[in-house]
């Protein structure tokens, strides 16, 4: 039949020459043809063929290959070969840490970065920055010339690897939506404050439910500060040089939030903080602080009133991606080198040291507030900040601390509250108990306050839990309204005590008055579990000195009990004689046993002597 001519080889217009013209003279064997059928002219092997004469020995066996293999094996056979070779191309992609890679390459490797975060949505594939979501092209990838127009400023910024944040998320079921806070575990050795078990996120996770977006400031939308080179010393109005003495009108003006709004905030006599302003900040260190973005952990130090505590429980994300910031003045640096090396790079452990010098102030606890509540200033680039005091260490990584009180909360501002005291009138007797500050001073305050309408707390002022925050820790979102009530409530410090506990309450309440905000106040003991606490430095030595200056304690007395004697007739009731025992005598390090000394034992007028 002619069909089965046509089945063993197909027409030149049909796909199984094209198969045979692709694979080069790989012919499959023809079908035996009956007699009646002429036989078929053989087809010339093409030019190109594998299996020609010219061709070495891996094409004859690929020929041989395709020529045993049927049409449907050759097709797999393909299939595979390619799959192989894209395969190998993007595994080279994804190991590939050449820098002067050529356009393409480049291209491939945001690629890879693209295909590994959603692999693990936490690292970067090969260390590079990749691009932000604002600038993606339509396909989703940044090319090589995009990338090439990037500023230099910026790529000065990654001196190393880099890692990418995660893209954010929103859950419908929190992780930690179920767990319920119970009071810290009960510990007779401590009655005092103590930590309470809070749910923390895996790193991993908090990074992924960070918000898009920065948090909507009400009202107001741009915050300009004051600065004035020029400034005349107008002591009557109160505060400092540094501060800008605001005088009693524009204090109330600068509660008049609007969409534009200009305010006192420290700095005064410049227009770029730490540059000839008080509180001055080398060059060099100003130029990094202003490259910090993202996040920050800042603290402070001065008159060498604090021991230096290292972060702990750290993950590499953060240590590559959050700033850790130390102020310290020239009086605690000298202190510090006498005991710890800092090196060329200005750190000591995580912390980057930052020398401060013409501090503002006389007071050390005064200057510490100038980090303490302007960071928005210090660090201009900075989404996100996490003070902790001087005497504290953080045992939490940054990342879970700013998901558990910020973005869990959908909050800006997270401050934990005092333990025990929740009344301003109840904290300024206790400052003036603890001899924090004169007790004149802080009843002007006070009496200030009650003048403007400051009244004891109550449950009235739910939600609204205390009055009286636990300062050592601030949590924020560098927003224009945290940035104002920080600058505000600076202005208070500056204006009266250094005590900050006892203007808090005022701020928060007239801003709020204003505007639909407030700060958000957590128990006492969740701060407890992410930070320690340890003495002051002077408090330290001072316990330190009392111990040596005890006596040594003597060893206890031990009484031995004097051995009853038996009466003469003991030994002859058998009953009483059993009963008696002997004390041990003492104790001595026993005899070889190769001496075999036997214990012989006399009895001499009815007592028993021992003889070894």
């Amino acid at each position: 039949m002619s069909g089965g001519a046509s089945l063993g080889l197909r027409s030149s217009g049909s796909y199984g020459s094209l198969l045979q013209q692709q694979l080069g003279g790989c012919h499959s064997s023809p079908s035996p043809a009956p007699s009646a059928s002429p036989p078929l002219a053989a087809r010339k092997p093409a030019k190109m063929s594998l299996g020609g004469a010219g061709g070495g020995g891996g094409p004859r066996v690929f020929a041989r290959i395709c020529k045993l293999a049927g049409r449907r094996q050759r097709m797999l056979l393909l299939l595979l070969v390619a799959v192989a070779v894209a395969f190998c191309f993007l595994f080279s992609s994804l190991v590939s840490k050449d820098e002067d890679a050529s356009p393409g390459v480049e291209t491939m490797l945001v690629f890879s970065d693209h295909v590994r975060s959603f692999v693990n949505p936490v690292w970067t594939s090969s260390g590079r920055p990749v691009a932000q979501r604002d600038s993606l092209t339509v396909n989703g990838l940044n090319t090589a010339s995009q990338m090439e127009k990037q500023s230099d400023s910026s790529r000065k910024q990654v001196q190393s690897p880099m890692r990418r944040f995660p893209p954010a998320v929103v859950l419908n079921h929190h992780p930690c939506e179920n767990f319920s806070l119970s009071p810290p575990p009960i510990d007779r050795k401590r009655t005092g404050p103590r930590p309470c078990p809070v749910c923390y996120l895996p790193v991993e996770q908090a990074l992924a439910l960070r918000p898009a977006q920065l948090s909507a400031s009400p009202v107001l939308q741009s915050l300009n500060y004051i600065s004035e080179a020029n400034l005349v010393s107008e002591e009557s109005n109160g505060g400092s040089l540094f501060g800008g003495y605001p005088s009693l009108e524009e204090r109330d003006k600068s509660y008049d939030i609007k969409d534009l709004t200009t305010v006192h905030c420290g700095f005064v006599r410049g227009k770029i903080p730490g540059l000839n302003t008080g509180f001055d900040i080398d060059e060099a260190d100003r130029s990094e602080m202003q490259q910090c973005e993202r996040t920050v952990v800042a603290s402070a130090i001065f008159g060498n009133y604090d021991i230096l505590q290292q972060p702990e429980n750290i993950s590499d994300f953060s240590k590559d991606t959050v700033c850790f910031f130390m102020f310290l003045d020239e009086e605690t640096e000298a202190a510090l080198k006498n005991s710890t090396t800092i090196d060329h790079t200005k750190r000591i452990g995580l912390w980057r040291v930052v020398v401060v010098r013409n501090l503002p102030y006389s007071d050390a606890r005064r200057n510490g507030k100038v980090p303490k509540l302007l960071l928005h200033r210090l660090f201009p680039n900075v989404r996100y900040s996490i003070w902790i005091d001087g005497k504290l260490k953080l045992v939490r990584d940054p990342y879970q601390v700013l998901e558990r009180f910020l973005w869990r909360k959908n909050v800006s501002f997270a401050v934990s509250r005092h333990y025990r005291r929740f009344d301003v009138f109840e904290e300024a007797e206790a400052n003036k108990a603890g001899g924090k500050y004169d007790n004149a001073s802080i009843d002007y305050q006070i009496e200030f306050y009650k003048s403007e309408g400051l009244t004891h707390y109550s449950s009235a002022k739910l939600p609204i839990t205390s009055d009286v925050p636990e300062g050592c820790v601030i949590i924020r979102e560098h927003i224009p309204i945290t940035n104002l009530f920080t600058c505000l409530w600076f202005n208070e410090v500056d204006r009266f005590t250094s005590r900050d506990q006892l203007s808090f309450s005022t701020v928060r309440d007239k801003i709020r008055s204003r505007v639909n905000w407030t700060a958000d106040m957590f128990l006492d003991c969740e701060r407890r579990d992410f930070v320690v606490q340890s003495y002051h430095r002077e408090l330290l030595e001072q316990r330190q000195a009392t111990l040596r200056s005890r006596p040594p304690l003597r060893p206890p007395m031990v009484q031995i009990q004097p051995r009853k004697m038996l009466p003469d007739n003991a030994a002859k009731e058998p009953g009483k004689a059993s009963s008696a025992k002997k004390l041990p005598g003492k104790r001595t390090r026993d005899k070889k046993s190769s001496s075999k000394r036997a214990h012989q034992t006399k009895v001499i007028g009815g007592k028993e002597a021992i003889q070894l």
